[in-house]
């Protein structure tokens, strides 16, 4: 759950005749990742794909044509083998010819429409003038300048040198000027001193008030022909879409299989191979590959650990490819620890934390239970667009997530659009118990002297009399997520390289958080408590900035000058971590305000209004309040992910992820449209 999933390294030699087949059954397995052959060997080359291969990547590319052009989708689940190698064989390449003409003919029509729309708006501009193009084009001996101005008033004072020398012609906002080419400098210096901007002659005979036309109706042709092209295209996509990506998975495994010589060292006899595969699937691998080959081996891998500091960090160890091995209730959350790489091998996967953390934080920035409600309708909305996507399926869980986190701590605010819902008539049931039993209040005997926390209510309203509580709880928080972060980086050094290289990289910085946090506390709460005042704490504090010097020097490779330099700045550095997370009560508050304002300039205005009878003022303000919500929400669903976001990776993660993880990719894919791939 917290590491992923062991690998083990299978390596294989054998006829080369039987490379062909060795492949497809590595595909049929589906968890076989061949390493590329990189080696340098006489009589030894990467091997040639077969000759199949160009004829599927050629078709492969047609596919991939189509599908990036038009929008596919599957609603139905995956297409049998069976009837995605019927389709192939009944001309269906014939049929993405056809779609594919449609596609190129619609982007040729939209180029050309482009063309039009600027030889309209040229015309257009020119056609006061009545001067016909020929007149302005055809004449060598004489050189015409069109352009847009806005000074009419300057003309004669611009032109005044020129006037017995030139053609002028001016209509509206358009100046068009005849001159010989002796006097074009002038001329264009002119222009440019009445601040006129050029205008392209266009090509054509006749006046431009006809040509005007002629390209308005060529213009509404090609407009015409996009809408009969789209319809052809959505047309063929609903009755193909399915059927187009079931094949294109299909063409890009056998173009996998085909290709897969590229991976493997071959020579006039043989073939030789190095692949990855989950230690668990190793008896099951040896038992069909090794028909296909003359020598098999399957070890699991072990890393050669170094625990002295002079061979800290320089093994060269070549580490497996990275396969998650979360639960299902927290798979989708790899798609975020994916934004930073996956985790190196052997160390900590937080995926699973992620899924938990990632809504949490969300829910305590945005915090507010209608706006949770309309999150949660968002999510179930995609997921019932999104058909079998994989990637939609992740989005949506996400998201539900998020919203049911901004719901639950929504309630715990008493939030709702910006409302205090405790006075709502609807929810006395639910808030009454909060003001009239103690058991609802956090127990003084716990948070009050421990941590301030004296006046922390519930229904708890982040934006009024809780906001110091808020502040506390960002910072508390921060401090517990960090203190994670630092244990999970501990244990990560520990087992790469040993406990005395763990406590000096690591948990010297645990020793600087508990010791600096506590001293802090104790300042906070006991009045009598100095801030430079010595203590059990502060010294754990100086005894672990010493501890990161000696670890920056020797571990980290800074030197003792760049240990005793940075150690200090580092510890600064921790401090700026943790001050971070009061990003949770500053975006907070300001997505609370800004709900709280929408509503004064909105709801209350229209509620007035209607009161004073003042239908059209109340409309105008119900249009203001729902345009400040949409508004509120749709920073609710940007601002709180990015913050919430920020904290995983830049504050908790760099403590202890090394994100250079390569991804395990087995040859042939994983299938999501086509079932029955194997042979």
């Amino acid at each position: 759950m917290f590491s992923s999933v062991e690998m083990s390294k299978l390596t294989m030699a054998g006829s080369v005749d039987k490379l062909d087949e060795l492949l497809r059954k590595c595909a049929d397995l589906g968890h076989i990742h061949i390493k590329p052959y990189s080696g340098e060997v006489e009589g030894i080359t990467v091997g040639t794909p077969h000759p199949d291969a160009d004829e599927i990547s050629a078709m492969l590319a047609k596919v991939r044509s189509v599908t990036t052009s038009i929008k596919c989708s599957n609603r139905k689940g995956p297409v049998n083998i069976k009837d995605v190698k019927k389709s192939l064989d009944d001309n269906f390449s014939e049929e993405l010819d056809s779609v594919l003409n449609n596609i190129t003919q619609k982007a040729n029509a939209n180029s050309e429409i482009a063309k039009m729309q600027e030889r309209i708006e040229i015309l257009s501009s020119i056609s006061s003038l009545n001067i016909p193009l020929e007149l302005m084009t055809g004449v060598k001996s004489v050189e015409v300048y069109l352009g847009t101005f806005s000074k009419r008033n300057k003309i004669p004072k611009v032109f005044a040198d020129l006037k017995d020398r030139v053609e002028l012609h001016v209509a509206g906002n358009v100046i068009a000027v005849a001159c010989q080419g002796k006097d074009a400098a002038e001329v264009q210096m002119a222009m440019g001193e009445l601040g006129a901007k050029s205008v392209q002659i266009p090509t054509g005979e006749g006046k431009p008030s006809d040509l005007l036309s002629s390209a308005q109706k060529s213009l509404e042709k090609h407009e015409n022909s996009i809408v009969n092209f789209d319809n052809e295209i959505e047309s063929w996509a609903n009755k193909n879409g399915r059927i187009l990506l079931a094949i294109e998975e299909y063409l890009e495994r056998e173009s996998d299989i085909l290709t897969g010589h590229n991976l493997c060292a071959t020579s006039a006899h043989a073939y030789a191979l190095e692949a990855w595969l989950p230690s668990s699937e190793s008896d099951s691998a040896r038992s069909v590959l090794s028909k296909y080959s003359s020598h098999i081996k399957i070890e699991e891998f072990t890393e050669d650990h170094g625990h002295g500091h002079d061979d800290h960090g320089h093994h060269e160890t070549e580490m497996p490819p990275i396969e998650y091995d979360t639960i299902e209730a927290t798979r989708h959350a790899s798609v975020l620890t994916n934004l930073v790489g996956r985790p190196k091998y052997g160390s900590f996967d937080p995926t699973s934390m992620i899924a938990f953390t990632f809504p949490i934080f969300y829910g305590l920035i945005l915090g507010d239970a209608g706006y949770g409600l309309v999150i949660m309708l968002l999510a179930l909305l995609i997921r019932s667009k999104i058909g079998h996507d994989p990637m939609g399926k992740v989005a949506s869980r996400i998201l539900m997530n998020m919203g049911i986190a901004t719901f639950i701590v929504g309630v715990l605010t008493a939030e709702a659009f910006g409302f205090v819902i405790e006075k709502w008539d609807a929810f006395v049931w639910l808030y009454e118990p909060m003001y009239s039993s103690t058991k609802y209040i956090i127990p003084d005997s716990i948070f009050g002297e421990l941590f301030g926390l004296t006046h922390t209510y519930l229904p708890f309203h982040r934006a009024a009399g809780a906001l110091q509580d808020y502040i506390l709880l960002s910072i508390y928080l921060g401090c517990a997520h960090l203190l994670f972060g630092f244990l999970i980086g501990f244990y990560n050094v520990f087992k790469a390289h040993g406990i005395v290289a763990a406590f000096f990289e690591k948990g010297s910085w645990l020793l600087i958080l508990i010791g600096g946090s506590a001293h802090i506390l104790r300042f906070l709460t006991d009045d009598s408590y100095g801030t430079f005042e010595a203590s059990s704490w502060s010294i754990m504090v100086i005894v672990g900035v010493l501890c990161l010097i000696y670890g920056l020097a020797v571990y980290e490779n800074f030197g003792w000058l760049g240990g005793i330099i940075m150690g200090p700045i580092e510890t600064f550095g921790l401090l700026a971590n943790t001050l971070s997370y009061l990003r949770i009560m500053a975006v907070g508050v300001a997505g609370v305000k800004i709900a709280e304002i929408g509503n004064e300039m909105g709801f209350h205005s229209m509620a007035d209004a209607i009161s004073s009878g003042e239908i059209i003022s109340a409309v105008l303000f119900f249009f203001i309040w729902i345009g400040v919500q949409v508004f509120a929400l749709a920073l609710g669903l940007l601002s709180p992910s990015i913050h919430a976001i920020r904290l995983h990776f830049v504050e908790w993660m760099g403590k202890f992820y090394d994100g250079s993880g390569e991804a395990f990719s087995p040859i042939g894919g994983r299938p999501l449209h086509v079932e029955g791939h194997k042979s």
